[in-house]
């Protein structure tokens, strides 16, 4: 009867042996050393004796015991016939698989394009998306990388910075008065689409400091009020009012006139920013680090 069960231990000393180094084999296999150490002492009691001699200094601070030297090369070869077995199961059409997450509104205004265009690039690599608002499935594994907009203070992931990001005014073309009208007094005058999804810590400005920046007359600011910058965006575009957006989640549809942004020597930074999210102790497979390193190079690239 066959001890598969017993296959993280025998995955886990396999590498230890040839990296000699709990460090070298938790890299190579996307876990902790500490994990590493665990699985190859758990098999050390199954067997009833040590496997590794160990040193407290030295580049190789583990070695094989001499009667554990035998026994590897059967474990290695054991670990490439499994290799090769699952390599049958999948087939010559085998894909690998990337699961990626964002928010909802970041998918639709911003990142499917993108998507779609490494997906011609790479069409042996299948992308799964998560809409989710959660890092979590990010930081517990579920999910190979997150793409998200704030401070950057998550914890549990590695983070690499993509863009900073600004607030701008649109508005539906049909909406769109003489260049040398659309000052406080115009905006004054408009239906003012307030975005009232949180934006803790960024600074977002409200309609009373944009409309006091352009020296607006006071105004009631009642005007239309929506917990979804998703549903602001629509409102814009339907010529519903003025909305306050992230210039990220618009720009396309800036650069298709479909939006035209008001003001533009006026500026809101905020203190948000876009990030690149990965699980903070899980090795990126070679896909996702395909996609990753795709996304920090190649997209924010003006053509």
């Amino acid at each position: 009867m066959r001890s598969l069960n017993r296959l993280k231990w025998l995955h886990a000393f396999e590498a230890t042996a040839r990296h000699g180094s709990f460090i070298g084999a938790a890299e190579e296999l996307g876990v902790t050393p500490a994990a590493i150490g665990q699985l190859v002492r758990a098999l050390e009691e199954w067997v009833g004796h040590p496997l590794l001699h160990r040193k407290r200094s030295g580049k190789e601070r583990l070695t094989l015991v001499s009667e554990a030297q035998e026994a590897l090369q059967d474990i290695s070869q054991g670990l490439d016939s499994l290799e090769k077995g699952l390599g049958k199961l999948r087939g010559r059409q085998s894909r690998s698989v990337v699961v990626i997450t964002a928010s909802q509104v970041l998918v639709m205004n911003w990142l499917m394009e993108r998507l779609n265009l490494f997906s011609t690039l790479h069409e042996n690599i299948d992308l799964r998306l998560n809409v989710t608002e959660k890092l979590m499935d990010v930081s517990h594994g579920e999910a190979d990388i997150g793409i998200r907009c704030g401070k950057g203070d998550w914890p549990a992931v590695n983070k690499t910075w993509l863009m900073d990001e600004e607030a701008v005014l649109v508005c539906s073309p049909q909406l769109l008065p003489p260049p040398q009208a659309c000052q406080g007094k115009w905006l004054a005058e408009q239906k003012l689409i307030h975005d009232d999804t949180p934006h803790p810590g960024a600074n977002f400005p409200s309609w009373k400091e944009v409309l006091e920046a352009t020296g607006a007359p006071e105004v009631n600011q009642n005007g239309l009020h929506i917990n979804s910058t998703s549903a602001v965006i629509l409102s814009a575009l339907s010529g519903r009012g003025v909305a306050i957006v992230r210039k990220a989640l618009v720009n396309s549809l800036i650069e298709t006139g479909q939006l035209r942004q008001l003001l533009q020597d006026q500026r809101w930074p905020l203190a948000w920013a876009y990030y690149v999210v990965t699980p903070e102790h899980i090795v990126m497979r070679p896909e996702v680090k395909l996609l990753h390193d795709w996304l920090v190079n190649d997209v924010f690239v003006d053509p």
